[in-house]
Parts: C-alpha cells; structure tokens; sequence
C-alpha cells in the first residue's frame, strides 16, 4: 500500500500555478472589493439576536463572482469551494475554521442581488471605477446584440416554456431565448452600454438605449441601417458607420463593399467581447427563469467583462 505523505498544502514539494490561480490572483488585485461591497451592504440582511449571524458581504460576493467565472450553480459552487484549495483561498474560507457557505446562503445572494437589481449598480459601479484610473469611453461605439439560448422543451411542471422568452429566425435557423444588446467602445472593447430582452426584439428597436450621446462615429452590423434618424437624435455628432446591404435588383457597389470591410475590421471588436461572455464566462444558455433574472446576470457579467479587458492595465496602476 502506497503510503500518503503527512506534508500539508503549504508544504508540497511538487506543485504548479494553474491558470485558475493565476487568473484568481489577478482578479484579486484589479476588482475594487471596497467600492463593490458598498453597493450591496446598503440590502445586505444586518445580524440580529443570537440567531446564524449572515455571511460576511466581501465573501458572498467573492463566491457570487467565480460563478460566473466557472459557470457554477448554487449547488455546484459549494462543491467547488469544498474541492479547489484555490477557490477557497480566493473566498477567504478557512476549513479549519469554519465550513463553505451551503447552497442554500448562495441561493438566498443571489436572489438579493435579483431582488435589488444590483447587477446593474454593480455595472455602474465598475465602469465608475474604470473611468477614475483613466479607462473611460472614447468617441466611437460599436453597438451589437447576441442571442442567448433558453430551453424550448415544454417537459417541465407547468408544461410551457419560459413566458419571457421568444423565438426569433436567424438565417434558416430558428432560436428561442433572450437577446443581449451591447454598446462597445470602438477604440478599448469597454462595455458602456447593456440591454436584455426577449429574442424576437430586433436589434434596431434598442439602438437609441445602446448610444452615451457623445459618439462621433456609431459601428453597427446591416441589422442597424435606415437608423441614422435615430443616431442623430442620441448623440447629435455621430456618424452613421453602419454595414451597407445590398438589396433586390439593387447589388453593393465596389466602393461600398470597401466601405464594409474597413468598417468590419472596427466592428469585430464587439465579437471579441461576446467570446468572452459566452466561451470564457460560458454565458452560452439563460441560467434562471424569467427575463429580469437573466438580466441581472448579463449586467453583472458585462462588469466582470469589462474588468478583464482592463486586466493590464489595472495591474499597471
């Protein structure tokens, strides 16, 4: 029988950083704990009598975060914090001290900042902070929307699918979810911008909500032309860089398909900012049911995005 070494964590003789980690370590440094807290502490339940005193604030939102990190459930969280020695270090959770938060304390956080809709302020907040260490928004903006996937199936208990989710086409595909509509920094990818609605709303009904109103140049796919009313009355200076399209019995000329492809080398930036929040994040299907839910998750995610776009020069500061 092979025998186990008595040496603890802090001795391993073997042992390397994984990406996890340093990723952990990073996001350690960057995210402003204090000013983030202060948003939530206002809603937070206060201790009283002699009853389970609340988890402290800083490490339910510690918790809250690396679930949209790792994509985790309530469940799967608790499970996680319990198996990785770096989730736990990240959380402040000492196993010689006290246990994990349960499922249930996760669950309870997370409908608080449903509740308050914190996700936003915490948005705010963020962006805030960026702003304050020179990493505001620029004159151009790229404005973009994806669709996130809901599931369709009606074998559940109320036999329906989600009320607040809607099928839209997109190519010959049908999809059934919601839609995350962006507005992006031409120049840094910073998200400014964020609105969550049903699929089936098109991208052009959202494009004055996406706009801060000092653009001088608004990027858009062929979803957003015919809107140069709308870019105007937002943000009075902006042109209209918008994808042309060619339509029936009328083809794009040669200048403007040059057009569309130097216009295209700016407004990919946006897909670089979906790759994260989708592929990264693995924000690909709605984690909740009910629109506001899964807006709330979206708006957070964008902060947390928008973090790690910033991850450099952060840590430069």
């Amino acid at each position: 029988m092979r025998q186990r070494s008595l040496l603890g964590n802090g001795f391993e003789k073997y042992r390397k950083q994984t990406r996890k980690e340093v990723f952990l370590n990073d996001m350690e440094r960057i995210i402003p704990w204090k000013e983030l807290t202060a948003v939530i502490e206002p809603f937070y339940p206060k201790p009283e009598g002699a009853g389970r005193k609340p988890k402290g604030v800083e490490r339910m939102l510690r918790i809250y975060f690396m679930q949209h990190w790792f994509a985790l459930s309530d469940p799967g969280a608790e499970e996680a914090l319990y198996d990785s020695r770096v989730m736990r270090e990240f959380s402040q959770i000492d196993l010689g001290e006290e246990p994990v938060p349960d499922e249930t304390t996760i669950l309870n956080f997370r409908h608080l900042m449903e509740k308050h809709d914190l996700g936003s302020k915490l948005f705010d907040a963020v962006n805030r902070y960026l702003a304050e260490n020179g990493m505001s928004v620029t004159k151009g903006t790229i404005v973009d929307a994806t669709i996130i996937a809901a599931p369709s199936s009606t074998k559940n208990k109320d036999k329906q699918r989600d009320p607040d989710m809607h099928q839209t086409k997109k190519g010959n595909q049908w999809h059934f979810g919601m839609k995350a509509h962006i507005g992006v920094d031409s120049q840094n990818r910073l998200i400014h911008s964020v609105v969550a609605t049903a699929a089936n709303v098109h991208d052009s009904q959202i494009l004055g909500d996406l706009l801060h109103g000092e653009e001088t140049r608004v990027y858009g796919d062929s979803a957003y032309r015919n809107q140069s009313h709308v870019i105007k009355k937002e943000a009075p200076q902006a042109k209209d860089f918008t994808q042309a399209k060619a339509r029936r019995n009328r083809p794009l000329t040669k200048h403007e398909k040059a057009r569309n492809k130097t216009k295209s080398r700016i407004r990919s930036r946006v897909e670089h900012v979906f790759h994260v929040i989708k592929r990264q994040f693995g924000f690909i299907k709605v984690r909740y049911k009910g629109l506001d839910k899964n807006a709330n998750h979206l708006f957070a995610c964008c902060a947390l995005v928008n973090l790690v776009f910033m991850k450099k020069r952060l840590l430069r500061v």
